[in-house]
Order: C-alpha cells, then structure tokens, then sequence
C-alpha cells in the first residue's frame, strides 16, 4: 500500500503560528504534524509515502532525507491552485491501493485502522452531525456517498469527510481521467473531492463512508482548531510520533 500526503499549503490563516514554515511543521505536544501522519502510515505498515510540497519544500526534504520510502513531489504552482493541483502532479507515482491525506489532518489510530480495515473502492472516514460551511460535507444513501463538497447546504448534509481516505487501486485510472479532466477545465481551485464527485457519478465503484465514532481528528486551518488539537489529541498518538521522531 502507498500514501499520498498533501503538503504543499502555506497556512496563512493560522498568521504568526506558521511564519517561516509550511503548515504541517506546526508542532502539538512537542512534535510536527507531518511527524504525526508520518509515524501513523509506518505505525500500519505503509512506507511508500508520497509527499506533495509547496511552500518552503525545502525543510520536508531535509525532513525525509533520512526516512527510506518517502518521496517528496515539489508542486511548483502551489500558490496557484488549490489541492487538485497537487495531486495532479504526483497522481502517475500512484500504482497500488493508497491512503490520501492532508498533511495538517491528525486522527486517532482507531479511525485509521477501522479506514484500512473496511472493504470499499474508496473509503471516506465521515463524522456525522452538524457541519460549518467551511467543511467538506457529504451526503450518504445506503452507507455510499453521493454527493461531497464544500458548497452544499449544511442543513443537507448528513456529516464532515475528515480529509483522509482509503482508495483502491481499481480507481486509479479513472480518478486519474476525473483529475485531468478538472484540469483541462481550468478549475485549478478545485478540492481533490471534485474529482472524487465524478467518480461517485460514474456509479462504477463503492465510494462508503465510515463513522469516526467520535474518536478524536482535527482539521488545522485556524488557530481555534490548534488550540482543540492540542487540548484533544490522544496518547496513543502522542506515543506513536515520540518513539520514531524523539528516539
């Protein structure tokens, strides 16, 4: 199994918290966000990582240069396009079942063990309940996903996609099509949910979600949501981090 890690965003919205650094070194509990994703993947066995970078991409490298397995996929038009862009340029590494994320999402080991375990095309870890208009929203009808995006009424949907997905290699040709489609519309501010959309309205393959069970995740865009990181973030995961990046 590979991971695809998008790392290329600037942070801005969390102000003083990210001068000088890319997002996901923003540290909770002593230890860089993208430390956290990292240590999860090879905590389940993944390390053909894939990181997608941007601003300031020279510190991931410095970052990995030691770790066996990590590829880091400079985005050189990172301030020009949202996170379909960064996917496009690293999708043709992709060739094996694959976990997406986004390198300033942190969640509990149970929720990213119940997203490995289940069997699906794509697997969409969702917390159910009220959502802002600022999140990733989704619609859901017989436990599949029909509809995601950040544009539906909060009123009709059912939960938040957390960020990070399983997807099985079956998909990759045609979320590739759905990518290079996107681009060639020049709708370069898409999420990469967009492209999740066509393939949902394909109707080929089991695009399910998986309740997060109010097991802890955040979402780190606004100082609010670091400051609930750090109140929540769990031991386990604390632990899992400290015994690869503080050995």
């Amino acid at each position: 199994m590979q991971a695809i890690i998008m790392a290329a965003g600037k942070g801005s919205r969390l102000g003083n918290l990210t001068e000088n650094m890319p997002k996901s070194f923003l540290e909770i509990k002593g230890i860089k966000m993208i430390e956290y994703n990292i240590s999860m993947l090879h905590a389940f066995g993944i390390r053909d990582i894939i990181i997608v970078t941007g601003y300031h991409s020279e510190m991931f490298e410095e970052l990995v240069e030691k770790i066996d397995g990590i590829r880091c996929v400079f985005n050189p038009f990172y301030e020009m396009v949202n996170v379909l862009g960064s996917f496009y340029m690293a999708k043709d590494f992709l060739h094996d079942d694959f976990v997406y994320l986004h390198a300033d999402t942190l969640c509990a080991p149970e929720i990213f063990e119940a997203m490995l375990r289940e069997e699906g095309d794509i697997i969409l870890p969702v917390d159910y309940g009220p959502c802002d208009e600022e999140a990733m929203k989704v619609k859901v009808k017989d436990g599949r996903v029909i509809e995601i995006n950040k544009t539906m009424e909060c009123v009709a949907s059912e939960g938040e996609f957390i960020g990070i997905a399983k997807i099985n290699k079956s998909v990759i040709g045609e979320l590739d099509k759905a990518v290079v489609e996107l681009m060639k519309e020049k709708a370069f501010m898409s999420y990469f949910e967009g492209a999740v959309q066509k393939v949902i309205d394909e109707q080929f393959f089991r695009v399910k979600s998986i309740p997060t069970q109010e097991f802890f995740w955040s979402e780190v865009d606004f100082i609010q949501d670091y400051q609930r990181a750090n109140a929540g973030i769990p031991d386990s995961l604390i632990q899992m981090a400290k015994e690869e990046f503080q050995e």
